[in-house]
């Protein structure tokens, strides 16, 4: 079991072990603010980690989410799709948990290095998907076996990710013991294209899923697939496709109605009977 570092951040490692597939970080892990996405980045992550937000012990609910930020498995976009989720949730009485899962080694700039790869970008991220998958498995490990200390409830433990980050959520959800399993899923405009397809898993969780109609990736059809797939099994699942609002909008306000899609998020959450104490 992995230690808490409780500190002013209360950050959390997690293990890290390699699976044998020769991938070196000799780049340090670095946040820095990308002028390409204009947005805080975190690139070089090799020791997976999650921060950890509380909500006020007044309000709290015992749902707890982790959030998995996406960046093409080339950088993490920590705050818009990762700090900024954590606090709007927190707010609300959920504990969240920001996932720095293990990316592509990069130089300097990995937002840089993202445009320039081209056809070596998805090789590379499905070569390291499976390193970020586990630190997904060992993020929902950890919450439960230390759900005492962070006042949660382990049956109701929540995994989200948005892009690459919706990719590692759904690679969990799709490699998860009865161990790991997340109680609910949240892929937002998913990049279900470094993903093997597959069909659900057995008993799966209920499930919110958004994302654009005019996503540039092309992203649209995956999610619409994923709400069908688990429509099908018979589970609860709810799709937000908006007409705009592009790829990566998170948090990132665009006056669009996409913009509302958390509020979309709290009201499933609430139906769902995860807001109540």
């Amino acid at each position: 079991m992995t230690t808490l570092q409780l500190n002013a951040q209360e950050l959390v490692d997690l293990p890290n072990k390699d699976h044998d597939l020769d991938i070196k970080w000799p780049t340090p892990e670095r946040e820095y603010h990308s002028t390409i996405w204009d947005n805080p980045v975190v690139s070089n992550v090799s020791q997976p980690q999650m921060q950890v937000f509380r909500p006020d012990p007044a309000i709290a609910n015992g749902s707890s989410i982790i959030i998995c930020p996406g960046g093409g498995m080339y950088a993490l976009s920590i705050d818009s799709e990762g700090r900024d989720v954590a606090r709007w949730l927190a707010k609300r009485g959920v504990t969240a948990f920001v996932l720095k899962y293990r990316l592509v080694p990069t130089g300097e700039d990995a937002t840089q290095d993202l445009m320039t790869d081209g056809a070596e970008v998805i090789p590379k991220a499905k070569k390291l998907l499976p390193l970020a998958v586990e630190d997904g498995l060992n993020a929902l490990r950890h919450v439960r076996a230390e759900s005492e200390a962070y006042g949660i409830d382990p049956s109701r433990v929540g995994l989200m990710g948005f892009s690459a980050g919706g990719a590692v959520t759904m690679g969990v959800s799709y490699a998860a013991s009865a161990e790991t399993r997340p109680d609910f899923l949240i892929p937002v405009y998913a990049w279900m294209n470094v993903v093997e397809e597959q069909e659900p898993p057995t008993n799966p969780p209920p499930i919110f899923v958004a994302c654009a109609s005019d996503d540039p990736l092309m992203l649209a059809p995956a999610s619409v697939k994923i709400y069908q797939q688990w429509l099908k099994a018979g589970v609860p699942a709810e799709l937000h496709m908006y007409a705009q609002g592009g790829h990566g909008f998170g948090m990132k306000p665009q006056g669009l109605p996409s913009d509302q899609w958390i509020d979309r998020l709290g009201e499933w959450m609430t139906a769902q009977g995860l807001m109540e104490k």
